[in-house]
Formats: C-alpha cells, sequence, structure tokens
C-alpha cells in the first residue's frame, strides 16, 4: 500500500511529465496558435497551476516539519540541561547547608573542653512514646552506652546502645530522660525531665525560688553526665499550687528535635562513681 504523501508526490511527477510533453510539442510548432493548442491549454493549465502549487507546499511542509523537529529536539535538550542544572544546584546547596553546620560543630568543639565525635542522625524510632535516633557512630569511634551528646544549641540526648558501627540516643524530651539542671541566674537546682508534648519540665523546684518565664535553664553537672553549664532550654511557664512543696515549671528545649541531623557525643565524658557494698 501506498502512503498519501507518496501518491501525491507521484502525482506530481506525472502532471510536470505531460507538461513538459506538451510544451515540448508546442514548442516544435512555429505556426500561430490553433483551436487545439488553445483547448489544450485551456485544460492542462489548471494541472500545471494545481501541481506547482502542491510542490510548493510539499517542500514547505517537508521544511517546516523537519524545523520543528529540530526545534523540538533542542527544546528537550534545553530541559535536560536545565533539570540537570537543577539538580546540581539543589545538591550543592545542600552539600553548603551541610558545610556550615558541621563547622558549627567544630567551632563548637573547643567550648566544651572535651573529646568529642561528631555523628549524623541516619534513623528516628517510629513511636510516637519513645523518643530516640540513631547515629553513624558506634563503638568503633569510641561511642559507647552512658555518653551524652549535644549540639551548639545545647543538650540532646544520651546513648542508650551502642554497636560497631552505631548508636541509639535517647533525647531529653523522652519520658525515660532526666538531667540534673538549675536556673542560671538564682541557680535554682531541679530535675529536667521529658514529656509526650516534645517539652520539658523541671522537676523538684522549691517554692521559696522565685524562677520567671524566660529564665535560661543549664546543665549542673552533679549528675557526673552532662558537663556544667551546657544550655538545656528556657522557662516556658511556672505554676505555683497552693499545697506542696515544689512548684511547677514548665521547660522549651534549645535543640529542635525536628530538624536535628549532626550531633557530637563527648566520649570522654566522666563516669559516675560506684560504690561496692560493704
Amino acid at each position: 500500500m501506498f502512503s498519501k504523501k507518496m501518491i501525491m508526490i507521484v502525482g506530481a511527477i506525472i502532471l510536470i511529465a505531460v507538461n513538459i510533453i506538451i510544451l515540448s510539442v508546442n514548442s516544435q510548432d512555429r505556426t500561430p496558435s490553433t483551436r487545439v493548442g488553445q483547448v489544450a491549454l485551456f485544460f492542462v493549465s489548471p494541472f500545471q497551476e494545481f501541481a506547482t502549487k502542491s510542490i510548493h507546499f510539499a517542500q514547505d511542509l517537508w521544511r517546516h516539519y523537519f524545523d520543528l523537529v529540530g526545534v523540538s529536539q533542542k527544546n528537550d535538550s534545553l530541559v535536560n540541561d536545565l533539570k540537570a542544572a537543577n539538580e546540581k544546584n539543589d545538591s550543592l546547596k545542600e552539600l553548603e547547608l551541610s558545610h556550615a553546620r558541621l563547622q558549627r560543630l567544630l567551632d563548637f568543639k573547643p567550648d566544651i573542653g572535651r573529646q568529642v565525635v561528631a555523628a549524623v542522625v541516619v534513623g528516628k524510632d517510629p513511636s510516637p512514646w519513645l523518643k530516640t535516633v540513631v547515629i553513624d557512630k558506634g563503638t568503633d569511634e569510641g561511642v559507647e552506652r552512658g555518653m551524652p551528646v549535644v549540639t551548639p544549641d545545647g543538650i540532646t540526648g544520651l546513648i542508650t546502645d551502642a554497636s560497631d558501627a552505631y548508636a541509639k540516643l535517647l533525647l531529653i524530651t523522652d519520658q525515660n530522660s532526666a538531667v540534673d539542671a538549675m536556673t542560671q541566674g538564682t541557680r535554682a537546682r531541679g530535675i529536667v525531665k521529658g514529656e509526650s508534648s516534645g517539652k520539658l519540665r523541671l522537676d523538684y523546684v522549691l517554692r521559696r525560688h522565685e524562677i520567671t518565664a524566660g529564665d535560661i535553664i543549664i546543665s549542673s553537672g552533679l549528675d557526673g553526665v552532662f558537663p556544667k553549664g551546657l544550655p538545656v532550654g528556657y522557662v516556658h511557664e511556672v505554676h505555683k499550687p497552693n499545697s506542696g512543696i515544689f512548684q511547677e515549671v514548665s521547660v522549651t528545649p534549645y535543640v529542635d528535635f525536628e530538624k536535628l541531623e549532626e550531633v557530637l557525643v563527648i566520649i570522654d565524658s566522666p563516669k559516675p562513681v560506684k560504690f561496692s557494698d560493704p
């Protein structure tokens, strides 16, 4: 079967051939125009015009088709180049942000005055009741159970388990966490514990201590785990019940645990002294 395009081209060729033959015959006839020649011209001319227009149409269509194909291919190439450039730009931006965070960790090292190991958060406990994450450093890097973990923003948590290459970090927002802390101004002591809401509370603070919203809470260092003076959070709200010897203190942590990506594990933290039974 022939395509319509092929039939059109063959028809155009036939019309051109007939036209050439007629013109050839007419050119050999030196006599003035006859009635037969006029009749032939009358019938052939429309075909000549149609053939000429068809050829021009086919040429324009063919040329425009290739032009459109070239434009389409160039457009696809530009789209792919733009996509690759955007991906590279996103990658470079993420690398720049990661470098800035790591540089902030490195700048924080001298302030601690302890030997630390930088680690990246690679996993998070899916349970809404447990506030734990997994980091990419383990016993091969000196990370062990019971070591404190911090960031430049403040205290993050405590290592509860460690394998060769990974470790589990219990965040201070977990209800099983506890940090001996005090207010930076009045030096009122208490125990910072986690809450299910993601906030903290400062327990066992005597009613006689003056604590107000905005007061800074820091580690006391008396638990033998976290170095003294590290920021924990700030007082969000204070409530003094009508009875009892303690006041209720709500604390907002400095660390944004939803955006936690890199941490520092303090690997030379002093261990609590263990007394043997008499």
